[in-house]
């Protein structure tokens, strides 16, 4: 059977997974940021995590080299998830963030927040896998995640 890249999404679409907002900044220093639902952990010793970008991203090479932070969002940050998804002029206009040492922005009010050294960047087909050293992160132990589910944003049930 050969698999085609439509039925692939539709099988890929079962599986529900947190939303993130990752971050970055032009060698200018311009704020970049999109949505992106492709990010794991890798390693706890070293503290590693992975995200996969398009290789049609705008700034890719930004986001490849130097710093990038993962931005966990809450449900009730679907905004930002629609915001940086779009490829909208300013995004950053009315947007919460400060910066921490790597001078990413770091979106205000997530569920967890992990600035990143990149390690390595490597070929993924359509996307580039780019592994990063968590430096610094945040947490919250309350709130609930962003969910994508089914081409769909979809809310936690009952635990089980």
């Amino acid at each position: 059977m050969k698999v085609d890249s439509h039925t692939f999404r539709n099988a890929m679409a079962s599986f529900a997974c947190g939303v993130t907002v990752v971050t970055a900044r032009t060698t200018d220093g311009r704020p970049l940021g999109l949505t992106v639902s492709s990010f794991a952990s890798v390693s706890l010793e070293p503290p590693l995590v992975l995200v996969c970008l398009d290789r049609n991203t705008s700034n890719l090479d930004s986001y490849c080299e130097g710093h990038f932070a993962v931005n966990v969002l809450r449900e009730d940050q679907k905004d930002l998830s629609i915001r940086f998804a779009t490829r909208r002029g300013d995004k950053w206009t009315d947007t919460a963030f400060t910066t921490w040492d790597s001078g990413v922005p770091i979106l205000s009010g997530c569920l967890a927040t992990l600035e990143c050294g990149v390690e390595h960047a490597y070929d993924g087909g359509d996307h580039v896998i780019i592994v990063g050293r968590v430096q610094r992160l945040t947490a919250s132990a309350a709130g609930q995640p962003l969910l994508y589910f089914r081409s769909a944003y979809a809310e936690i049930g009952r635990a089980v």
